[in-house]
């Protein structure tokens, strides 16, 4: 079997054999301040002089800021009086790179690049945001809440862009019977209605004239809610996006805290489960600022908008009585009076206002478009169809303008992996980039030439940092770290400043080139009791899959003394999310799990780690796998993992357990019901029982709703299968979770009681969330673990 492990990649990282002393339970589980902090959110300064960061500050929340000079090193805190010089990420720059332009703590700035001068735009209790320069470089646009306004830099004036108000227009009042009848029978009522409109004709003249006054009002009505609004840079077109104001969500429940400050039982809200109302349809209005209209935007040109993608599986779940509804007509035939709904994702204008994307999702999740908008024919032009028959992607869906504004780029994953592309509007698409690994986060070098990239192309589980030229050409490698987590162009475009990271050094600040070469790295923020453990080499092997042919790459740990003529216990972790990567050479997200791994390689157990199918990073395929059939081919990985083991790694088969955290709790509960032959013992952390209790925009994706797909939920859900439960089982779960309700472990474990099943125990946690945040909460959690594993399994 080929294995695969980490070569010394960070020279700050020594690896040995095993650790110089074992891992204490106590010390995994402890507040991870005493391993030291991540460097978070790394931009430069505009100037491109220094690198902002943030870093976590020891036994507070609190993040700092920080600025470092990448080319001596310098490394400074920002205090209160350098704050108010410093620079805000995301900063955006004029099209002649005289002025740059960003939010900080909710204010906008500009800063003059040539002199240094920074002005304060903004000094507000309201929160701005998306500053952007016009379209002439003479203004900056930003917006509050979804109103936008422009300052002016010449005058220093503040201005709104536009009113929007969602009040009926009182100059459309509908005259009646009675109301003809005055004006009919008093000349006093008509004089005073003609001197109203007169003045109201003189004041639309000077409001149009004079540039000194605010614009007139625009009113969208009372029946809509505004969710977003875009302002194109030259001011004369806004796209609003509208829901139904009344729209219903579906019941919301309430969260019950015992435990409280108050010392009587409190409530929150929950979400909406699954399928109780679909998403609102959203509504695309376009508003000529200058011509004073508004128009709705028609999507009936968007193809597929009026299919129904889920019309086959209602007919297969009437064929098997779960259904009882019957359907009006042959609703697998378009409809064109029946679209389907869909949500507006993001608008992006290009530099001088000419041209607007839109993203489009449907609320089925089965497509999404890129469009532009015809401003003459006030309707939504398709660039880009990406459909599945399983769902698309949350991930892997940016796009934008080059940087004249003439071209389109976006990413998509029609060849099965997210890979770049660019067209012309109207015109063919060009894939820039191709093959079997993932392309993320594509950004524009300054003066458009280039495209940076994250991607896995050496393997899957090591990512670096690429680039490729906007007009296409061959993919160059710029980093070889193995572990790039993330990475901010600087505004000259000479060199990329990269969150960097190992399997057991959490992210680090570093620098390279933007042509290549080797990257310098700037921080070190590991505790020197961190510092002072020296961990296992982190070991990458490849595990055959009996059912698909790709192998499923796992993360083994096994103790440092093992011994192949010896049979050993077997704990195999199965990761959360679903879709999320694990197995990977940079710090996981995982990092107490990975020490608890090796603290049980101590204790004499084989540990595995499996990014099973629809983990991410594998491409589409491995992603949809689970579609309609959740905790089945990810079930199949684990026994393959299980049997691995077993035939390779001397592990005693009847001997093996598993456990793992929301999705892996999920995981861990079909595992222990429907493969109790394999697993002697599971803990299933924060898991869902029944995906009928879940929310909706995950499990709608991958199961449909179960209003039209019961059948989906039926084979996913794990309290369906709980009279399969023969081995030990550990249920842990924070009650006040508020994405993986308590409720569905409560739920189950009635389920276990009714079904007189006897070796089970639910824990629950009186102050915790989904995540843990709390020591002694994890320490008890991950105590009740190795309790029920050395039980079980010794």
């Amino acid at each position: 079997m080929t294995r695969f492990a980490i070569a010394a990649l960070c020279a700050l990282l020594s690896l040995s054999a095993a650790p110089v002393q074992a891992i204490t339970l106590d010390q995994a589980m402890a507040n991870p301040d005493w391993i030291g902090p991540a460097v978070e959110s790394p931009y430069w300064s505009v100037d491109g002089t220094a690198i902002y960061y943030s870093l976590k500050r020891s036994g507070s929340g609190v993040r700092d800021l920080h600025r470092i000079n990448p080319a001596n090193g310098e490394d400074v805190v920002v205090d209160p009086a350098m704050m108010a010089n410093a620079d805000g990420r995301n900063a955006v720059f004029s099209a002649n790179r005289q002025r740059a332009a960003f939010i900080r703590n909710g204010d906008v700035f500009v800063r003059e690049l040539a002199s240094g001068m920074l002005r304060q735009v903004t000094r507000s209790q309201e929160t701005e945001s998306s500053v952007q320069f016009s379209a002439d470089d003479r203004a900056v646009h930003f917006r509050v809440g979804n109103d936008w306004f422009t300052h002016d830099l010449a005058s220093g004036v503040n201005a709104p862009a536009a009113i929007v108000l969602t009040e009926k227009d009182p100059a459309e009042k509908k005259s009646d019977d009675l109301g003809d009848l005055q004006l009919r029978l008093f000349s006093t009522l008509r004089e005073i209605k003609a001197e109203r409109e007169t003045k109201k004709t003189i004041e639309e003249a000077f409001r149009k004239g004079d540039p000194t006054r605010a614009p007139a009002p625009f009113y969208l009505g009372t029946e809509v809610k505004i969710e977003s609004t875009a302002l194109s840079p030259d001011a004369r077109h806004l796209l609003i996006v509208t829901r139904d104001k009344a729209y219903d969500d579906g019941k919301i429940a309430k969260l019950q805290h015992y435990v409280t400050e108050s010392g009587y039982e409190e409530q929150e809200d929950e979400r909406v489960r699954v399928g109780r109302n679909l998403p609102a349809p959203n509504t695309l209005w376009l508003l000529d600022l200058v011509a004073h209209t508004q128009e709705k935007l028609s999507l009936a040109e968007l193809p597929g908008i009026n299919e129904d993608p889920l019309a086959k599986i209602r007919t297969e779940n009437r064929k098997a009585g779960l259904l009882k509804d019957e359907p009006a007509k042959d609703d697998s035939k378009p409809d064109a009076d029946k679209p389907r709904g869909v949500t507006v994702a993001e608008q992006v204008w290009n530099r001088d206002g000419s041209q607007v994307a839109v993203q489009l999702r449907a609320i089925d999740n089965k497509d999404r478009w890129i469009a532009t908008v015809d401003f003459g024919k006030h309707r939504l032009v398709n660039q880009h169809r990406l459909t599945d028959p399983a769902w698309i992607n949350w991930s892997f869906n940016d796009f934008g303008w080059s940087r004249d504004g003439r071209s389109l780029w976006y990413l998509s994953e029609e060849s099965g992996y997210s890979q770049l592309y660019t067209k012309l509007p109207g015109g063919k698409a060009r894939a820039l980039t191709s093959g079997k690994f993932e392309i993320s986060d594509p950004q524009l070098s300054a003066d458009g030439r280039w495209f940076y990239v994250r991607a896995n192309v050496e393997a899957p589980y090591a990512y670096d940092l690429y680039r490729i030229a906007s007009n296409g050409g061959t993919l160059e490698r710029i980093t070889s770290v193995k572990g790039m987590d993330g990475f901010a162009v600087s505004p000259d475009g000479s060199r990329v400043a990269l969150q960097q990271s190992t399997a057991y050094v959490p992210a680090q600040l570093g620098v390279v080139a933007a042509s290549g070469g080797a990257s310098r790295q700037l921080t070190d923020t590991r505790t020197d009791a961190y510092k002072a453990l020296a961990w296992p080499q982190l070991e990458i092997v490849s595990v055959p899959s009996t059912h698909v042919k790709e192998p499923i790459y796992s993360k083994l740990y096994k103790p440092a003394d093992f011994d192949a003529t010896k049979k050993y216990p077997a704990v195999l972790f199965v990761h959360g999310a679903g879709y999320l990567q694990n197995t990977e050479l940079g710090y996981p997200n995982y990092f107490r799990e990975q020490m608890f791994h090796n603290l049980l390689t101590a204790q004499g157990y084989v540990v595995l780690d499996m990014d099973y199918r629809a983990s991410a990073g594998y491409g589409r395929d491995w992603r949809t796998a689970i579609y309609r059939q959740m905790g089945h081919p990810e079930l199949e990985d684990l026994i393959d993992g299980a049997n691995w083991l077993v035939a390779n790694h001397a592990v005693d088969g009847k001997r093996i357990g598993l456990y793992g955290g929301s999705y892996g709790g999920f995981m861990a509960l079909m595992a222990m019901f429907r493969a109790p032959e394999v697993f002697a013992a599971g803990a299933a952390l924060r898991p869902v029982t029944d995906w009928t209790s879940y929310n909706h925009e995950y499990t709608s994706n991958i199961l449909n709703t179960p209003q039209d797909d019961p059948m989906a939920y039926g084979r996913s859900s794990p309290i369906e299968f709980a009279g399969g439960l023969k081995g030990g089982l550990l249920i842990a779960h924070g009650m006040i979770d508020d994405n993986v309700l308590f409720q569905d472990s409560v739920r189950l474990y009635q389920r276990l009681i009714e079904l007189r099943k006897d070796d089970f125990e639910l824990a629950g946690y009186p102050l915790e969330r989904h995540g843990f945040v709390h020591a002694d909460s994890w320490y008890d959690e991950y105590r009740r673990i190795l309790k029920l594993f050395e039980t079980h399994l010794k």
